[in-house]
């Protein structure tokens, strides 16, 4: 099962956006784990991870992570229209899609 991991200052926000994922994805058939964290509990989260998902309010440490966790899976900053309507079905298709399952 691929692992997508949301990244925001809080993981508040992410929250409702991997709730959304979540519903797509079973209304798809797609097996999938989708799960959001803070910036400073990346750590914690961060095994198994296939795609990496950063909040467009943290898009300045995404060279910080890239640097951290090398190519080990993608790291990509989500949409801001997408992430700003909460539109778990783009988002999904967008970590489907850099994970090479799409």
């Amino acid at each position: 099962m691929k692992r997508i991991l949301l990244v925001c200052g809080a993981g508040m926000s992410t929250s409702l956006l991997v709730t959304k994922m979540q519903k797509a994805a079973k209304e798809r058939g797609i097996e999938v784990e989708i799960a959001a964290t803070s910036g400073e509990s990346i750590d914690k989260e961060i095994e198994n991870v296939d795609v990496l998902l950063l909040g467009p309010q943290i898009r300045y440490k995404k060279d910080e992570f890239k640097k951290k966790y090398g190519d080990k899976f993608p790291i990509e900053v989500i949409d801001p229209m997408d992430y700003g309507m909460m539109n778990g079905e783009k988002v999904l298709d967008f970590a489907l899609k850099l994970i090479g399952e799409k």
